[in-house]
């Protein structure tokens, strides 16, 4: 954790997710969270999404305009005008500020129109465009809740994030530059906080050193919050869900599910990575940076304490006392692709050629593994890139597919990678016999497996149609306490 300072600088950040403003009421047990922290916390700094489903009715209006059909948008300026007019009517008490919120609101939906004009106009939504139309919604939520603070007593200032946060011009998911964010979101926010103001702020938005707007990639309000943190610096970033905290499983896949009450960083980067809904991938690494606390708590039970992220875990170094294996996750609608061949063996260059030829196509891989032969290299893609992956790699080995030092260049049908996570499993002999015991008892055979070296997870692949199955026979090891 960072030095303490003292009490009249002590800072937090709160962001709000889609869920946590999403409706009237939802915004109003936003609102009486923020005032009560505002009573503990001297500097107070908010950070929203956008209303849930938003982002996706304004990613489907452009995907639509593009299409040449306008009608998305068309009905869409009636949802948006509909959804924020209504929480403007009950939240904001002041006549003249509620009428002025709703003006600022139909400015932005006049400009989403406008945006999407121009998108069916070309006949193409470009990343630039679909970045300033996604935009829209973090706008619009700002010019409600900021108000909506101010009528229950509680100072606040409406902030885009395109003032903060710097980043470069991958449009739909930027990079930001920490330095240039660090100095501007002190130039701009310092001034308010000092003030005794609470900055209200779009997640998920930065710009380019020219102003144009980027976004970090959904679910980037997260990572939005974590960043501002790092560069205020703060004491704490509490990011409020409509869960308990994180979950040992998806509750969809298992009965019931346990909060984990305490995680560290490395354990819930390894969930965020590999498919659970926590949080952004890349929000660990600012507050780590920074020795930032962060908790994952309920907006609609608040009393409940979530889940604290740490360092490292009580007593570090030696077996855990909780559950070694403490969550389970699954990324589905992945495909294994391999390229094997007996005269790959011993060959220098043939992993960089494979890789470089995925990275030609824009995809990411979540799972690698290879064997020591050498004799094959296995990696896992998303189902809908399989098929361009293929492709490239039967392009760059063409000379060795034609004399069969390379044999065939090949994908599976659907499957899923399992991941179990826990820090007690790298000072537990026989956690990986357990994992594979329990899916043994469960009749799901293992297609493939992966562990990295620092022993925080093992991830294996399975058939899609068993993923189910797998995340309830491995959630099991949790429930009876994982050894």
């Amino acid at each position: 954790m960072t030095a303490r300072r003292s009490a009249s600088a002590r800072t937090l950040v709160m962001k709000f997710g889609g869920t946590s403003v999403g409706t009237p009421q939802a915004m109003q047990a936003a609102v009486e969270l923020v005032r009560q922290a505002r009573a503990d916390w001297p500097r107070l700094v908010v950070v929203t999404s956008a209303l849930a489903g938003v982002t996706d009715l304004l990613l489907g209006s452009a995907a639509a305009a593009a299409r040449g059909d306008p009608s998305v948008a068309q009905g869409g300026e009636a949802q948006l005008r509909r959804a924020h007019h209504a929480a403007a009517e009950a939240l904001i008490a002041d006549p003249d500020r509620r009428l002025r919120a709703k003006a600022e609101v139909d400015a932005l939906i006049a400009e989403y129109l406008s945006l999407c004009r121009a998108i069916g106009v070309l006949g193409e939504a470009t990343p630039r465009a679909l970045d300033a139309v996604a935009s829209l919604g973090e706008r619009l939520c700002i010019r409600l809740l900021a108000p909506a603070l101010d009528s229950a007593g509680v100072a606040a200032e409406a902030v885009e994030s395109t003032r903060l946060i710097r980043t470069d011009n991958r449009f739909q998911g930027a990079h930001p530059d920490p330095q240039a964010t660090a100095r501007l979101t002190r130039q701009v926010l310092d001034p308010i906080l000092a003030a005794g103001g609470v900055p209200v702020v779009t997640g998920f938005i930065g710009a380019t050193a020219e102003g144009v707007t980027t976004t970090l990639g959904r679910g980037g309000s997260d990572y939005s919050a974590a960043l501002l943190g790092a560069a205020l610096p703060a004491d704490d970033v509490w990011i409020w869900t409509d869960v308990d905290g994180v979950m040992s499983a998806d509750p969809r896949l298992v009965e019931a599910p346990r909060t984990i009450p305490e995680l560290t960083y490395r354990e819930v980067a390894e969930l965020a990575y590999f498919g659970a809904k926590v949080l952004h991938p890349k929000t660990v690494l600012p507050v780590v940076t920074a020795g930032i606390g962060l908790r994952i708590c309920n907006t609609f039970h608040p009393a409940h304490p979530g889940t604290r992220l740490v360092a490292a875990p009580a007593g570090a170094g030696r077996a855990a006392d909780g559950p070694v294996v403490k969550a389970v996750t699954a990324i589905r609608r992945q495909r294994l692709v391999t390229v094997e061949g007996r005269g790959m063996m011993g060959v220098p260059g043939v992993a960089a050629r494979t890789f470089g030829a995925v990275a030609s196509t824009g995809t990411s891989v979540p799972l690698i593994t290879q064997a020591s032969s050498e004799q094959s290299i296995c990696f896992a893609v998303p189902d809908e890139s399989a098929g361009r992956v293929l492709e490239a790699l039967k392009r760059t080995f063409s000379d060795e597919l034609s004399v069969q030092d390379i044999d065939r260049v090949w994908a599976t049908d659907e499957v899923a990678i399992i991941t179990v996570v826990g820090e007690g499993m790298k000072h537990t002999p026989g956690v990986a016999g357990r994992v594979f015991g329990a899916l043994g008892q469960g009749g799901i055979n293992v297609i493939a497996i992966a562990q990295g070296s620092s022993e925080v997870s093992i991830s294996l692949v399975v058939d899609g149609a068993e993923a189910e199955a797998a995340v309830r026979a491995l959630h099991t090891l949790i429930v009876i306490g994982g050894g």
